[in-house]
């Protein structure tokens, strides 16, 4: 297995591709980095270490959709012809199916007004996003399945769901160097909390639902579990358990938050994060609007229009995350 760094400067910090197959011609690349020309020649030196040029690929495997991970997979299958698979849950925006773009922004919009996202607040993140657009050309993409299983040469993927970070984020289990090995995407990274709520607006009870992928990977027996950026991660284990604990601390806070009165979720991610500037104008209120919608499923707050009120002044907050043994 060889892992490829790519350059990201916009987003959560250094990506990281892995390539598997490279000497069984069953040339296998999980995620590919966007679509930006120094990430091209980031990606392509660490085929050619390897090796392999990008007409060479057989399959490229995608954790999910987002663009630093799927952008230059339009450039590569153009290269090599080589099948894309995505997780359903993401297959439509992995592909860039032009169909789906109006529905989503509509989504948006509609999210940003509940949200209270001030009009300059949401001028400044349409411009990051334009100015930091990093998303490749259509794409033939293959939807995956859990269960599915794909020849890697040296080991067998098998895909494992592990959605919250977005919809259908998909992670990979295969033997690497006599270890059980994840490679998890963005459901585990080695130094940020991955966002729920802001990363995939589509996601239903996204707290809930990372929970639960936390969960699932803390009890997956995983020995390293490579991440879609930076470091590879020793513990698998007890990074998720970090995170769980993490989001537990960050509803008490949240709930603290409502104590001071009811507001919006700008206004709470404002009392939590304060100032937010490019792509955590979109993450920061998203995250406090799944936290307060989890709350809110469990009867501890409620919404009045767009602002949350404490129903519950000392919320025992405990039966909200499952516990991990």
């Amino acid at each position: 297995m060889y892992r490829i760094e790519l350059g990201n400067a916009a987003f959560e910090g250094q990506n990281v591709a892995y390539l598997l197959g490279a000497e069984s011609g069953a040339t296998t690349l999980i995620d590919t980095g966007a679509n930006r020309p120094a990430v091209r020649e980031d990606l392509r030196a660490g085929l050619s270490a390897a090796g392999v040029e990008p007409a060479d690929l057989d399959r490229i495997l995608l954790t999910h959709h987002h663009a630093d991970h799927s952008g230059l997979a339009a450039w590569l299958q153009a290269e090599s012809g080589a099948t894309v698979h995505v997780g359903r849950g993401d297959a439509d925006r992995a592909a860039a199916d032009p169909a789906t773009t109006p529905q989503l922004e509509s989504h948006h919009e509609r999210l940003f007004e509940e949200w209270g996202m001030p009009a300059a607040a949401l001028d400044r993140l349409r411009t990051f996003v334009t100015e930091h657009d990093v998303r490749g050309g259509p794409v033939d993409v293959t939807p995956i399945d859990a269960g599915d299983e794909f020849d890697a040469g040296e080991t067998t993927l098998t895909a494992v769901p592990l959605p919250g970070h977005t919809a259908g984020l998909t992670g990979f289990v295969g033997d690497v160097d006599g270890e059980r090995a994840l490679f998890a995407g963005d459901a585990l990274l080695p130094e940020y909390t991955p966002n729920v709520g802001g990363a995939d607006v589509t996601v239903r009870r996204p707290l809930a639902t990372y929970c639960e992928t936390l969960v699932s990977i803390s009890e997956g027996e995983y020995d390293v579990a490579y991440p879609g950026h930076r470091d590879p991660i020793a513990d698998p284990r007890a990074r998720a358990v970090t995170i769980l604990d993490h989001h537990r601390e960050r509803t008490g806070n949240v709930v603290d938050a409502l104590a001071d009165g009811p507001a919006d979720a700008w206004t709470v991610s404002d009392r939590l994060f304060g100032d937010l500037a490019n792509i955590h104008i979109l993450h920061g209120p998203g995250e406090a609007w799944a936290h307060l919608e989890h709350l809110r499923d469990a009867d501890i707050v409620a919404r009045d229009g767009t602002e949350y009120r404490l129903v519950e002044t000392e919320p025992d907050l405990s039966a909200l995350f499952p516990s991990v043994a």
